[in-house]
């Protein structure tokens, strides 16, 4: 994590800046080109059983189990609520109830 004196500043300016605990925290950086990948990915709808799979292995070259590991952390970033809020709260939304029914 930078400390205040090195962090910079990026185009879009405070309303990049995460600020928690009343202090100024770290700058966010933008998502890697993967993580935007995964929510485009989830954007997305299919049709018939094993067609996102079947994008995925193709699209992004993961294994399906790997892919769902790093959504489900992607969906923890604020980085990726900032850049699709409409998807990753749906997908939280989906990931709550079904932790609930468990």
């Amino acid at each position: 994590m930078l400390t205040v004196a090195e962090e910079r500043v990026p185009a879009g300016g405070f309303a990049d800046s995460i600020v928690s605990g009343g202090s100024y925290g770290a700058v966010m950086d933008e998502l890697s080109g993967r993580e935007r990948g995964i929510l485009a990915m989830e954007r997305r709808g299919f049709t018939g059983p094993g067609a996102k799979e079947r994008a995925i292995r193709e699209q992004l070259g993961l294994a399906p189990v790997r892919y769902y590991q790093l959504l489900n952390a992607l969906l923890d970033d604020p980085r990726a609520l900032a850049h699709d809020p409409i998807t990753v709260n749906r997908l939280r939304r989906i990931r709550d109830t079904r932790r609930a029914e468990r």
